[in-house]
């Protein structure tokens, strides 16, 4: 009777939570946070799981120290979270410049905000916004501001990540006034609940990776499993992608273009080479980055000097759909093709946007939306707005990259102001006439003028040289071609395998015939692994950060670490290398998805922090083992006849992810609590990664659950599991809201 209380409990509780975040999309925050995780009742059902869960614990007598460490340590992380319920004072302080406060708007789950008396007083100083050198993006946001408590006065500065504490209250940076005269910080007081909860965080890590370590634990067992001394091997199939060729408008000559190219320009809130935007330019609007045999920056510069002849030219990729019916589109339209003194207001998507900007947000008028912003990104081209190539650096040392039709500043010499404003119209006129030799002559001298007027904003040399690299070499493309390629190539060997066990001659070759290929398979998937190790190396010297930042970056992270795995595992388990392949390179072609953009920007700067790093990672180290026990379950339920020794190589990879997933997601709490000022705010990511590692749990509590020990059973739990994390990664960030919708 008690295990099913508690399984029920359980099954409630994941269910409450994922109800709850869909909730929140339809309701809103600030609904969800009252009416469900701010409940009594929610609180309640935590309550009852945890004293079901410790009755049912004691009375089976579990004497095993791992265990009783590990489901203890949750029983103090729940403990510190109710005493932060129940003591802890978190609201919000608005500082103005020179006035001295001391109040601040708290948090009542009954009544809203309340005003509350600090103990002391506060005085604003100074707030600035810190940018990256020569752009306009915000590297960190500080405040400084006084603490007058009686006749002490105590010097105090906030900023990103960067807390400040006195008299138990602690200080976050949150928000600034639109006028740069005021700072928003985020005020927390709780000495009890986070003493306690770290405690918890401290133990459960211990607990983890002792379980891992324990000698006669589950997962050592599952490493001595005869069933795994049976494991076979793995898989491949080619693919050719062949590009359009054809002639375009007019352009500028190849060699002329890529020294275009090799200019500066400010663009995604960084100084980058013009090559970059190009590539950009060409995928945001074409799909592809190159077209009809003609370079990004050959597309680039033929908007630039021959936009009138550009416009006719079929460029814009048009999605299928309603709109494209409707309008009459081919799969490709010129920009002339969206203008017609027939529409309205003479643009063919205007009564689209007017619609969609008045809420209607079905396919249709998000299609226009998305059409629209290509043709922006066309006619800031023509305005010549987004051309940010052209620096100037004050005498403080401040350098800011113009375009031609930017307002200067009265400081700049009128010489270098009529030549910021003049060079591209004269450019325009020698590429109207053919004079391609005069325009080598205006980009050598540009590339002279940017190094001798652009400062310090300029990239380094080995910077320059990587992002070149990164632009010209397709990494994850050609990865993921090949991997998926081979992986399907060393699945036929396998199942051929499989199908020929009653046949002995056939066998023997088979075994044969992949001894042969192994070799060439192995030193193929550490090539790979090199190549993107290479690609991901690249991408951290262009941003100066680990490249975790964004959904791109983190799907070529955790391929890399499937390879990783299978070429360290492989000469164990052969099938692993089946693994690598495919999964490696499954997710490389999930970051060719639309919502994925392979673009390099500035990080924001709340996720300038090393925990960071240390969180993402570790996660996607969990996402990545979690992979492999989905393939595993996927083979297991189509090859019975291999489903056992299937799911002892499922184990070794689900003790150490579901150890890796709880590491990662508390280390992202005490990320938050640094942060933000609390470590756990309900975040419809929180939520979903919490949901997702209570469900792998329970595949490892089968002397509780004996239904998952039989083969079938474990491997469909496993698939359908796997769902949850499909969920986590893309669901929450494209479906539902929250803090994480940035990554």
């Amino acid at each position: 009777m008690l295990k099913k209380v508690t399984i029920t409990l359980y099954v409630l509780l994941l269910v409450v939570m994922a109800a709850a975040t869909i909730i929140e999309k339809v309701k809103g925050t600030d609904f969800a946070a009252t009416a469900i995780y701010g409940s009594w009742w929610f609180t309640v059902l935590w309550a009852l799981l945890a004293a079901a869960g410790a009755a049912y614990i004691l009375r089976r007598r579990v004497r095993h120290f791992p265990t009783l460490l590990l489901h203890f340590s949750f029983l103090v992380i729940l403990a510190g979270a109710l005493i932060t319920h129940l003591c802890a004072r978190q609201g919000m302080v608005d500082l103005r410049m020179g006035e001295t406060t001391a109040t601040f708007y708290a948090k009542d789950s009954r009544s809203g905000m309340t005003e509350e008396r600090l103990p002391f007083k506060m005085r604003l100083n100074k707030f600035d916004t810190k940018y990256h050198t020569g752009t306009n993006a915000a590297a960190d946001y500080e405040t400084e501001f006084t603490i007058i408590d009686g006749q002490l006065t105590i010097p105090a500065r906030v900023s990103m990540n960067k807390i400040f504490t006195y008299r138990g209250v602690r200080f976050y940076q949150a928000s600034y006034d639109d006028d740069g005269q005021g700072s928003v910080l985020t005020v927390n007081s709780d000495p009890w609940g986070i003493a306690v909860t770290y405690t918890g965080y401290g133990l459960l890590f211990f607990a983890l990776i002792y379980m891992l370590c324990d000698p006669k634990g589950a997962y050592r067992r599952a490493l001595r499993s005869p069933l795994l001394k049976k494991g076979t091997l793995v898989a491949l199939m080619l693919i050719v992608l062949a590009p359009a060729h054809g002639n375009a408008q007019r352009v500028l000559p190849r060699q002329t273009a890529e020294a275009f190219g090799r200019l500066y320009i400010l663009y995604n809130g960084r100084i980058c080479p013009v090559k970059t935007y190009a590539s950009d330019f060409c995928k945001k609007i074409n799909g592809h980055r190159s077209y009809r045999g003609l370079t990004p920056e050959q597309v680039l510069s033929g908007y630039i000097f021959y936009y009138s002849d550009w416009c006719r030219e079929p460029f814009i990729k048009v999605k299928n759909g309603k709109l494209k019916n409707d309008l009459q589109l081919g799969d490709y339209c010129a920009l002339n093709d969206l203008f017609s003194p027939m529409a309205a207001n003479g643009y063919a998507l205007s009564r689209y946007l007017e619609d969609y900007y008045s809420g209607q947000n079905d396919e249709e008028h998000r299609q226009a939306a998305d059409l629209d912003n290509k043709v922006m990104l066309l006619m800031q081209l023509r305005e010549q707005s987004s051309l940010k190539m052209l620096p100037y650096t004050e005498k403080n040392g401040a350098t800011t990259w113009y375009a031609p039709t930017d307002t200067l500043p009265k400081s700049i010499e009128p010489q270098q102001a009529l030549y910021i404003n003049r060079v591209f119209h004269l450019m325009a006129e020698d590429a109207q006439a053919g004079a391609f030799d005069r325009i080598d002559a205006f980009i050598s001298k540009m590339a002279r003028y940017q190094k001798r007027c652009g400062g310090s904003s300029l990239p380094s040399p080995m910077q320059y040289k990587a992002e070149i690299i990164n632009d010209s070499v397709p990494f994850a493309t050609i990865l993921f071609i090949v991997n998926i390629t081979l992986g399907f190539v060393t699945l036929f060997f396998f199942i051929y395998r499989l199908t020929t066990d009653s046949q002995r001659h056939r066998r023997t070759k088979a075994v044969m015939l992949w001894r042969g290929w192994h070799f060439v398979f192995a030193v193929i998937l550490i090539l790979s692994f090199l190549t993107l190790t290479a690609a991901l190396a690249i991408r951290w010297i262009i941003s100066g950060t680990i490249p975790m930042a964004n959904g791109y970056e983190t799907m070529l992270t955790v391929a890399w670490i499937v390879q990783l795995i299978a070429i360290i595992m492989q000469q164990r388990f052969r099938i692993v290398m089946v693994f690598g392949f495919l999964l490696s390179g499954f997710f490389l072609l999930v970051s060719h998805l639309g919502q994925m953009d392979p673009a390099i920007g500035q990080v924001m700067p709340v996720l300038n922090s090393p925990l960071l790093s240390i969180h993402v990672s570790i996660i996607m180290m969990s996402y990545a083992l979690l992979s492999l026990t989905f393939i595993c379950g996927l083979l297991g339920l189509f090859l019975p006849s291999q489903a056992a020794e299937l799911q002892a190589l499922s184990r070794v990879f689900l003790y150490p992810a579901i150890s890796a997933l709880g590491i990662g997601i508390f280390i992202g709490a005490i990320w938050a609590n640094v942060s933000w000022g609390t470590y756990w705010s309900w975040d419809s990511k929180e939520t979903w990664a919490l949901i997702t590692f209570m469900l792998y749990a329970a595949a490892i509590h089968t002397e509780s659950l004996p239904a998952l020990n039989r083969p079938r059973n474990y491997h469909l739990y496993l698939v359908l599991a796997f769902l949850s994390i499909i969920m986590t990664y893309f669901g929450v960030n494209y479906f539902l809201t929250g803090m994480h919708s940035y990554a």
